[in-house]
């Protein structure tokens, strides 16, 4: 399974509704700023998840001395 390639499907997919709110000519403009604006939230998270992403496999964590309750343990 590889999350990114699932984040980047559904960042297309809201590309293309955007542009189909956008081009329906029907539609007045507060109606579409209300049609789009959960939408550009959704892609804004979707985007920071997909950076965030990004980041932890080009940097993945380290643990180092196993879990971090060892340090108080006495020994």
């Amino acid at each position: 399974m590889n999350p990114l390639h699932h984040i980047d499907a559904a960042l297309q997919e809201i590309d293309d509704e955007v542009q189909m709110i956008l081009m329906n000519i029907k539609l007045s403009l507060n109606d579409k700023d209300a049609l789009m604006l959960p939408i550009v939230r959704y892609k804004k998270v979707l985007a920071q998840t997909k950076e965030d992403l990004e980041y932890l496999i080009a940097n993945p964590p380290v643990q180092e001395g196993g879990c971090g309750m060892a340090k108080h343990r006495k020994d």
